[in-house]
């Protein structure tokens, strides 16, 4: 038997690649899915079978791109209840052999009515062989359970209840031996308190995750209870991933662009300018009207403020840099990358370009400015649970992904301070705030929140 776990960062998704005796399966490929042909070749497997455990909302899924660049005849599953524009539906209880292995479709819905789960057979020792592994998808994950509310509060009930039984009648029966294997690990959006650890047995989750050690009444109230956030782009990667996405072909290969052809594309074609450097690295120069995402942050943030109907610029602080962004990217859907900055931003100052810069400070001057009473706003753009656990007294609540359609509530006559938990994401913010014409930005705080709270400053918590 052959398994391999593929992992790609920032979405925190996990895919999979299972062959025995010359024969494959995928589940949940990602989009740019030259991996998984790399995989098969190595091992000289042939995959014949894609299996879908949802109709994904945070990326955009791979089967049709895996398909076309193989060449072969690939069958693609997914779950009942949609109008797929692309592969079959399965039903529960329908198996497929690949080699000695069986696989078995489980109807496991409430993260969404269509949601799959696969349970994985050896048969090499006889046709009565345990269970081996269960791949979850987004229904159970290593110390935490799939979000419910992406139909909205007045579904969510019904949903609770429905993965409650999912788990309890059809996943956990499958015995405590049997590895899990979930399509999200920490840090994912699609789960709040999903573990470090990446490797799991149903016995393990029986008895360790808090979800599991409540009943249904209590995991309803749980769940229904549970705020997370929704990114606009979503929408557009449920149409992608109901339809079929446009197919690539090949990942896209932005080509270096001078800093007059960068220059033209901004204004010509109204092109979008990502920074992916670092926070003190865009405050200390940048290009006007830029977002600053660092590289890491992509798959979590570009999402929320990328449009899909322009071309991308990418301002990189290496060139090494460079697939990394593009596969972040692509895997949310932007294909249209136009171009990066050749040579970088000292290129675009060298050609006598103009830049913006953004003040950058340390929580104790930060400190130091609200003992004397200056006039400012600090602004915290952390999530609703990190606000809830610690925040600077006096200051605004406005979460990044909300800040661009809130931006009437941030007033312009005041200097502004950014923070968040670390300074990365009040960097995007600072970005936000200057984009739209707030010229009092003054500063982002290195170590914001998490150097606060280390220099024993006081928080008000609630």
């Amino acid at each position: 038997m052959i398994f391999e776990r593929i992992k790609s960062a920032g979405l925190a998704h996990n895919s999979y690649l299972i062959g025995s005796d010359g024969e494959a399966a995928v589940i949940d490929p990602r989009r740019d899915c030259d991996v998984y042909i790399e995989l098969a070749e190595r091992e000289e497997q042939r995959i014949r079978y894609i299996f879908e455990t949802h109709r994904n909302e945070d990326y955009v899924i791979g089967s049709g791109e895996l398909s076309n660049l193989t060449g072969a005849e690939i069958e693609i599953f997914h779950g009942p209840g949609l109008n797929w524009g692309y592969g079959s539906t399965l039903h529960g209880g329908e198996a497929f052999r690949i080699g000695s292995l069986e696989i078995t479709a489980l109807h496991t819905p409430g993260h969404t009515d269509e949601s799959m789960s696969y349970a994985l057979a050896d048969l090499s020792s006889g046709e009565d062989a345990a269970m081996v592994m269960v791949f979850t998808g987004d229904a159970l994950f290593v110390g935490d359970v799939g979000r419910t509310d992406f139909y909205g509060p007045d579904e969510a009930d019904r949903l609770s209840g429905a993965l409650y039984d999912s788990i309890f009648k059809k996943i956990l029966p499958l015995g405590d031996g049997v590895i899990l294997c979930p399509a999200h690990g920490a840090g994912s959006v699609c789960g709040g308190s999903i573990s470090e650890r990446d490797y799991s047995t149903i016995g393990i989750e029986r008895s360790s995750n808090p979800m599991l050690q409540l009943n249904r009444q209590e995991f309803i109230r749980h769940k229904t209870a549970e705020h997370h956030e929704r990114p606009p782009y979503f929408r557009v990667m449920e149409r992608y991933n109901l339809e079929g996405p446009p197919i690539m072909g090949r990942l896209p290969a932005p080509p270096p662009l001078t800093p007059g052809e960068f220059k033209d594309s901004m204004e010509r074609e109204g092109a979008i300018v990502l920074d992916a450097r670092t926070p003190p690295s865009f405050g200390g120069a940048h290009i006007r009207g830029s977002y600053s995402i660092w590289l890491e942050g992509l798959p979590a943030y570009a999402g929320f403020v990328l449009p899909y109907n322009k071309p991308i610029l990418l301002v990189l602080e290496l060139h090494d840099h460079l697939d990394v962004a593009v596969r972040y990217l692509v895997r949310l859907g932007y294909e249209n990358i136009r171009g990066y900055l050749r040579g970088g931003i000292e290129a675009w100052y060298d050609a006598g370009n103009a830049v913006e810069y953004m003040g950058l400070s340390t929580v104790h001057e930060l400190k130091r400015r609200i003992d004397r009473g200056d006039d400012f706003l600090v602004l915290d753009v952390r999530d609703e649970d990190e606000w809830r656990g610690g925040h600077i007294e006096g200051a605004m609540h406005i979460y990044i992904g909300q800040l661009e359609s809130r931006l009437s509530e941030i007033p312009r006559d005041r200097p502004i301070t950014v923070v968040c938990n670390v300074g990365h994401r009040a960097s995007l913010a600072a970005s936000i705030l200057m984009r739209a014409g707030y010229t009092n930005v003054c500063c982002d705080v290195l170590g914001s929140m998490k150097a606060w709270s280390a220099s024993g400053f006081p928080v008000n918590r609630g």
